[in-house]
């Protein structure tokens, strides 16, 4: 197991890379000069060069590489061209919102779309299998913006059962908790129902229903252990972009987190903070996925053994 590990670590490092790479280029694609962004229309030309000198911008392209990555590596992001804060610091005091948000919001995917696809698996074609999958399809097809301000107008101002934005308790995450994860929920229900069918149709479940074994027992304990590879691959990718901001959901509901600081910056060009938000949040989906292959080595010893033969 400790092998399969290490090498799936190893495997990320060419991916990290790339990421690194691609947020270094960035700055080179905007038009304007980072410089002039940072000290406004007003400036001498003295500033300036002092400035591109702290920056390192008149170095050669492969020395500013090489000064990125070193920052890089010693975890610093660089400063915002607005505020002057350090970028590093402000996605750490950010991080844990946005690490609250998604938890939540995976807690809710988890509990409503396994229980709706087991429960309609287990009753095919019933009028409740047809509320469920109902549900999951206006789940996957309704955009996250527009469940967002549905949640806002009727529940929030309308009803005023919780507060429509803002920051705070925990009435706070619950309406944005909920908008970013019904449609992993829906697409959970879909997969868990789909699955659970192909499963339960299977000669072992037969012969486990044949032994006399209680329903429950055959679901949770022959059945359900089957289908954990599609469900662990959704949960972990949809929990890495949830990590990686949720930029839409944390705007409408004013949640402090890193896609509303990512939204920010781009609405500013304030590119420091947009190379490292892009960087910090790829960082934390390579995290999610090489978790994902982690446990998939738990969850069926046969990963490793291909893992290691190929």
């Amino acid at each position: 197991m400790f092998r399969f590990i290490v090498r799936r670590i190893l495997q990320t490092i060419p991916v990290l890379f790339g990421v690194i790479v691609i947020t270094f280029i960035l700055m080179y694609m905007v038009p304007g000069d980072p410089v002039v962004s940072m000290v406004g229309e007003r400036y001498d030309e003295e500033t300036i060069h002092k400035l591109r000198k702290e920056l390192h911008l008149d170095d050669s392209l492969p020395m500013q590489f090489v000064h990125y990555v070193s920052n890089v590596l010693r975890g610093d992001f660089g400063k915002s061209f607005i505020t002057g804060g350090s970028v590093s610091e402000e996605l750490l005091i950010k991080f844990p919102n946005t690490l609250m948000l998604a938890v939540a919001s995976m807690i809710i995917a988890i509990i409503t779309g396994l229980t709706m696809g087991i429960v309609s698996s287990l009753r095919p074609q019933s009028i409740l299998d047809k509320i469920t999958m109902l549900f999951a399809l206006a789940g996957i097809s309704a955009p996250v913006f527009w469940v967002g301000l549905m949640l806002v107008l009727f529940i929030g101002v309308f009803l005023q059962w919780l507060p429509p934005t803002g920051f705070g308790g925990i009435e706070y995450i619950i309406l944005p908790a909920i908008t970013l994860g019904l449609r992993s929920a829906a697409y959970l229900a879909r997969l868990t129902r789909a699955t659970m069918l192909d499963v339960l149709n299977q000669d072992y479940i037969r012969t486990a229903r044949m032994k006399g074994l209680p329903e429950w027992k055959v679901i949770l304990k022959h059945g359900f252990p089957n289908i954990l590879i599609p469900i662990i691959t959704v949960i972990g990718t949809d929990f890495g972009s949830y990590l990686s901001g949720a930029v839409l959901t944390e705007s409408i509901f004013g949640w402090p987190g890193i896609g509303r600081y990512a939204l920010e910056a781009i609405l500013k060009r304030d590119f420091p903070v947009i190379q490292g938000t892009v960087l910090f949040m790829a960082l934390m989906f390579i995290l999610a996925n090489l978790i994902v292959d982690i446990f998939y080595g738990i969850v069926d010893p046969r990963m490793r053994i291909e893992g290691k033969n190929g």
